[in-house]
């Protein structure tokens, strides 16, 4: 019975093998993407968006530091939740980084930060021209 056990495992073990070296060659012999071009990354919308942002807190002060690498404008506004009740909040006036270019936005709180953090939004598309001008 034992010699049984031996000789079945030994078999699962090799259809194992041969089962796995046969899937690795179906991935290996996928095609690979095509990668995207530019102009069709814009023709389906799918642009990739928004600046890198790292938010520095020093004491009760805060500063987002912002990249934009992408080819749309990006509206930042960094928030800024107090930690004592009293102490009000901040949200930052909108600021735009345009493409290839930086921005920094600074607020601050009286007593402790709790948290911090950046949203982001595209900036209004230029106004379509108009017909017959």
């Amino acid at each position: 019975m034992r010699a049984l056990h031996r000789g079945f495992a030994a078999h699962a073990s090799v259809a194992a093998l041969l089962l796995g070296t046969a899937l690795a060659a179906e991935v290996h012999a996928a095609p690979a993407p095509a990668e995207d071009t530019a102009a069709a990354v814009v023709a389906r919308g799918t642009e990739d968006f928004g600046a890198s942002c790292l938010t520095v807190v020093e004491g009760t002060r805060v500063t987002a530091h912002c990249r934009n690498p992408y080819p749309r404008t990006d509206r930042i506004r960094l928030h800024v939740e107090c930690d004592p009740w009293w102490d009000l909040d901040t949200d930052s006036a909108p600021v735009d980084v345009v493409p290839a270019d930086h921005a920094s936005v600074t607020a601050r709180c009286w007593k402790e930060v709790r948290s911090a953090w950046v949203t982001h939004e595209p900036a209004d598309p230029a106004p379509p021209a108009r017909p017959g001008t």
